[in-house]
């Protein structure tokens, strides 16, 4: 059997018969010239009208964040500015229209990687979307998976949302990539599934004759057999002890709350029995916008998402966006490096009245909804710029305010933080990136953003301490809230409030129901003595068994 590794991203034990996912379709060419370029040209609108009319299709026949990602993908497929783009180089040049919209969507996926962050996590939806056209034109079956006959382990290079979002999960076994990393598409479905999935494993496509695999979602090892391996799948979570309300089994009080980013995500949210909101993203009032949404547009937005969650807690995140997370009415001219540039609450200190119009708007609608709304900043870097922020959020109304711990530096100085605001809430996903000089985004460097990593451990076990201290709430909204055994390992890290997925709050609440806060204390202890990430997930392991 051989022996590879990568990241492990979503817990179990698995194995069983492999399927492969195909590879994309070979690069279509850009000859002969076509003979009539306005004939070819027109082609393209209906293929990728469809694309999409395939995907509607599909979306119809699912719920919640399978029907959200798949309705999103057909969006992308219908967006006129892909086909006309790919029509103007039939056009001008008479390529074929396969090459053209290879062409047009590769330009579109390059402008998005360049930018970085949020924006470069969409490239690989615009892959998916160009591949499907692309077959589309040329007749054949387009790339993906495949239909399953039987429990199966899927190996892919990497999965597209629309790839996966209705798969059965009583058809796969367990997923493994060769790229990816923690915060990928392929690790939060993974958890949503209660699938184990192991990622960023180097060589798991070099040419290999294997009929089927082991997976390890705990230590992220995987083996490939070329003989058949007896069928195992993995133990599904309990998910039997989440009653609705958060807390450890001798009733320490941690709340389990849910991300959204659209009126989409609240279905799934209430289904699963969320106490609420941890995290409101709400850039995607913005992102469409060619100008800013005036106040009663993003009042009207903001009540939508609000009103499910009526009498209960909603954190809103005030806009997310500048440098690498580009808006078109948010200029903030070239950076050398926008990962580290002008971005969330530092935009607002050129632009304050961008802020005050999103707080106006914010506060109406929690009037509107009758949720019980905060909000916090993203990207806050000191104790000044914290203190700044929540004095405008109280003009506007909003009684309780926090921020977000993204940049170690506000780890290193989470008391004086927490002087400032009500509450911190921790974007694992960031922080780690920070932390390490790792961009999440990157296969090769997966292994530094595993939210495993004792030097991550121990910046979030300082901003506990300081919670503690001040007596104020530390929450983690990144995706490391997802894992029910880390989320145990947070609230003994001091973590008040953990918010996630809406797939997995039942999950995760069962599991921090099921052990007493002295247990996650001891777990916490075991994992922040580990020299790796490996040694921190298995010594938290074996502190509760």
């Amino acid at each position: 059997m051989l022996r590879l590794s990568g990241v492990g991203v979503s817990n179990g034990q698995a194995a069983g018969p492999v399927v492969r996912v195909a590879e994309p379709l070979p690069e279509p060419p850009a000859s002969p010239a076509v003979t009539d370029p306005g004939a070819e040209a027109a082609r393209i609108s209906p293929a990728a009208q469809a694309v999409a009319d395939g995907l509607f299709a599909r979306a119809a026949g699912v719920e919640g964040d399978a029907k959200a990602v798949l309705e999103t993908t057909a969006a992308m497929a219908m967006d006129p500015s892909l086909s006309s783009r790919a029509e103007q180089l039939v056009s001008q040049r008479a390529v074929p229209a396969p090459r053209a919209v290879l062409e047009a969507a590769d330009e579109f996926a390059e402008s998005l990687r360049a930018t970085g962050g949020y924006l470069a996590e969409r490239v690989r939806d615009v892959h998916d979307v160009r591949d499907r056209i692309i077959a589309e034109l040329l007749g054949v079956r387009p790339p993906g998976v495949p239909t399953l006959l039987e429990p199966s382990v899927l190996l892919a290079r990497d999965l597209a949302p629309a790839d996966t979002a209705d798969l059965d999960p009583d058809l796969v076994l367990a997923l493994v990539t060769e790229e990816g990393g923690p915060t990928s598409h392929t690790a939060i479905l993974a958890r949503s599934l209660g699938i184990p999935a192991v990622v960023a494993v180097r060589g798991l496509l070099a040419g290999t004759s294997a009929i089927a695999a082991e997976v390890d979602g705990d230590s992220g090892a995987v083996g490939l057999s070329e003989e058949r391996v007896e069928v195992r799948a993995a133990e599904r979570a309990d998910t039997a002890n989440w009653t609705g309300s958060g807390g450890t089994s001798d009733g320490s009080r941690v709340k389990i709350l849910a991300n959204v980013g659209a009126a989409a995500d609240t279905a799934a949210a209430v289904s699963a029995r969320a106490e609420g909101v941890g995290l409101f993203r709400t850039e995607f009032c913005y992102l469409a916008a060619e100008d800013e949404p005036d106040v009663a547009t993003q009042r009207a937005a903001y009540a939508e998402v609000l009103e499910p969650f009526a009498g209960k807690p909603v954190v809103v995140r005030t806009l997310d966006a500048g440098a690498d997370k580009p808006l078109g009415f948010l200029e903030t001219g070239a950076e050398p490096n926008p990962a580290l540039g002008v971005r969330g609450l530092r935009v607002a200190f050129d632009r304050p009245e961008v802020l005050d119009r999103q707080l106006a708007a914010i506060a109406a609608a929690a009037g509107d909804s009758g949720a019980d709304v905060s909000v916090m900043a993203p990207m806050v870097a000191t104790p000044e710029e914290a203190a700044w922020f929540a004095e405008r959020a109280r003009t506007a109304g909003i009684a309780r305010v926090g921020a977000m711990v993204e940049v170690p530096a506000a780890a290193l100085i989470a008391g004086e933080l927490l002087e400032a605001v009500d509450f911190v809430s921790i974007g694992t996903n960031d922080l780690a990136q920070y932390v390490f000089a790792a961009d999440r985004q990157l296969g090769a460097l997966a292994g530094l953003n595993d939210p495993w990593q004792p030097a991550l451990l121990r910046l979030i076990a300082m901003i506990g301490r300081a919670g503690g201290e001040t007596g104020k709430s530390v929450g983690v909204c990144g995706e490391a809230a997802a894992d029910p055994l880390l989320g145990r390992v947070l609230v003994g890290l001091g973590v008040s409030s953990l918010s996630m997925v809406a797939t997995a709050v039942p999950a995760v609440g069962s599991a921090v129901a099921g052990a007493s806060l002295r247990a996650c204390e001891r777990a916490a202890e075991a994992a922040l003595a580990a020299s790796d990430a490996a040694g921190a997930k298995a010594a938290a392991r074996a502190a509760f068994e």
